[in-house]
């Protein structure tokens, strides 16, 4: 029996097969999924209906599981209407999720096309892509190591 709050099947298995500096992506539900991953990446669908499940809710459970070394942003190009904007809601409550699980791992934007090349890496072993509405709410962990 589980203890952590991660207990979907298929991402539990590529979890226990991925190694320190694995990546994972929890996408949202604009993210292009089928087409910029890693060439070793699973593509585990999530996206119920429009806003279910999201991309919080996924990193809570996945923080609940794995150690993270890095958190990556989809960052906004200057160019972006949305930039004008501000900073993303959304980033708020991945830092919220960060910091409840224990982490005092800081989110890193990376822009767009830049984050893009860094999902395509080998290194990239999975996607979960979500049905999250938020602009900008994609995710990148760099996974750890155990240290107990």
């Amino acid at each position: 029996m589980l203890k952590h709050t991660l207990i979907h099947p298929e991402i539990n298995a590529i979890l226990g097969r991925a190694g320190h500096h694995s990546r994972i992506l929890i996408a949202d539900g604009n993210y292009p999924a089928s087409s910029k991953k890693g060439p070793l990446a699973s593509l585990v669908c999530l996206n119920l209906s429009p806003g279910v499940v999201t991309v919080t809710q996924v990193l809570e459970a996945i923080l609940s599981a794995v150690p993270v070394d890095q958190v990556q942003v989809m960052g906004i190009p200057a160019d972006d209407p949305y930039a004008a904007l501000g900073e993303p809601p959304v980033w708020n409550e991945f830092r919220r999720v960060i910091a409840a699980s224990g982490s005092k791992t800081p989110l890193e934007p990376i822009l767009k096309w830049d984050f893009y090349r860094h999902v395509e890496s080998p290194d990239h072993v999975l996607t979960v892509q979500t049905g999250d509405r938020a602009l900008w709410a994609n995710v990148l962990l760099t996974l750890g190591c155990r240290t107990e």
